[in-house]
């Protein structure tokens, strides 16, 4: 498992650009629950689709 991906972290899915930014909700193995600001809550297998992190200087965690 990836030891970055903790509740509060910030994430895209590469595959999936369109869900937007998402947050960590959970870590439960290789299962991630992310809330992703346009697809909502959803649960990942990291094995299957990896998801990765966003720095802390992304433009999109700044504020208006």
């Amino acid at each position: 498992m990836d030891e970055t991906l903790v509740p509060g972290a910030f994430v895209r899915h590469p595959a999936q650009p369109d869900w937007g930014l998402g947050q960590v909700q959970s870590v439960i193995g290789h299962r991630v629950t992310v809330n992703f600001e346009n697809a909502g809550k959803l649960l990942i297998d990291i094995t299957a689709a990896p998801l990765s992190l966003v720095d802390d200087d992304d433009p999109a965690l700044a504020g208006p």
